[in-house]
């Protein structure tokens, strides 16, 4: 499988192309060991979609939006795969929310829909990690969303956009969350039409299309991982 990513390998940081094969990464022709992902891209921005699947509006008692809810996580809140999501002191309730992300490839604004994935540069695997105890009390999302470790991504970008995308979320094991993209309320094009007519997307930047059904509470010593179409991004929580 051909990545795109960044790895650090003996103190010196690698960014660019590689293979994936069978667990082991190979650059140039030469396997490597002793290596660790960081995440995969620098946005300076990442653009959340709520309530994208009908299941999960369902689970909160939401109703199903006419048209798609997005909000912005920092990108202090990064992360990167097999890296510590830190439990807030302030919060009760922090939940996983496994997503498929979209990572935008170049400039662009005023994208129309048959054009968007002209501008993707490929998929990865998010963990929307939410203080849900926060985001009731607020009524807004934005504290509940944003704590530093709240946005893990990774492992590394495939850039083979596939017609169909398939997601799985597994806390210490067990599957908690299974769809696919032809559940979404919104697909990807519209979501990339929808948000470049909000805001420039610049290369690197996100888009996090929203979980499914199944999102759960967070407890130190959990590890909790996102599959996208056999690549996992696995977090350990503290």
């Amino acid at each position: 499988m051909l990545a795109l990513g960044r790895i650090l390998h003996k103190g010196e940081i690698y960014e660019g192309y590689f293979e994936v094969d069978g667990g082991k990464v190979v650059i140039d022709g030469y396997e490597i060991e002793d290596y660790r992902f960081l995440p995969p891209v620098k946005p300076t921005k990442i653009v959340c979609v709520g309530l994208n699947y009908i299941d999960h509006a369902e689970e909160l008692n939401m109703e199903i939006p006419e048209e798609p809810i997005i909000f912005l996580k920092p990108p202090s809140a990064v992360i990167g795969h097999e890296d510590l999501i830190v439990l807030p002191k302030i919060s009760k309730r922090v939940d996983y929310e496994g997503e498929i992300a979209v990572v935008i490839g170049r400039r662009c604004k005023n994208v129309k829909k048959d054009d968007a994935l002209d501008y993707v540069l490929g998929y990865t695997c998010f963990n929307d990690v939410t203080a849900r105890d926060l985001q009731s009390k607020d009524g807004q999302w934005t504290r509940a969303k944003s704590f530093d470790t709240f946005a893990p991504i990774g492992p590394y970008i495939v850039t083979k956009m596939l017609e169909k995308l398939k997601i799985e979320t597994r806390l210490n094991g067990r599957v908690v969350q299974k769809s696919d993209t032809s559940n979404l309320i919104f697909d990807i094009p519209t979501l990339i039409e929808l948000v470049s007519n909000v805001m420039t997307l610049e290369k690197g930047d996100v888009i996090a299309t929203g979980t499914p059904a199944g999102v759960g509470m967070l407890k130190s010593g959990d590890v909790v991982e996102v599959e996208v179409n056999g690549i996992t991004l696995r977090n350990y929580v503290r």
